[in-house]
């Protein structure tokens, strides 16, 4: 009887993962989750500023009938509420991408830890 050979055959090689791959999928989902937290900062910031003043935030500050301090309080207490309301969503975008996939998302270094 002829021995078998007892050859395995290797399957083909799989080319490696392409790590550009999802790179347009995650900052997609980074807009759009920044864009929804401004939307709801923006919203948030009148009703305070309403709260707080009895009045509706200045609507055009660079007005020349807006007085100095109305105008850069309003100015820097809406930017502050946006940019940390954009960074709330973009790392719930993140930690989302992280569960699901495993991995950080593209751009992310892991020595940030």
């Amino acid at each position: 009887m002829a021995k078998r050979s007892e050859k395995q055959i290797d399957p083909p090689d799989e080319p490696p993962p392409d790590k550009g791959s999802g790179k347009i999928g995650y900052k997609i989902l980074a807009s759009l989750g920044a864009t929804a937290g401004t939307a709801v900062a923006r919203k948030a910031v009148k009703a305070t500023w309403r709260t707080a003043t009895g009045k509706p935030p200045p609507e055009t500050p660079e007005h020349p009938d807006v007085r100095w301090g109305e105008a850069a309080t309003w100015a820097a207490v809406s930017a502050a509420a946006v940019a940390v309301a954009k960074l709330m969503a973009q790392r719930r975008v993140a930690a989302t991408w992280r569960r699901a996939s495993g991995v950080l998302p593209p751009g992310l270094d892991e020595s940030a830890d």
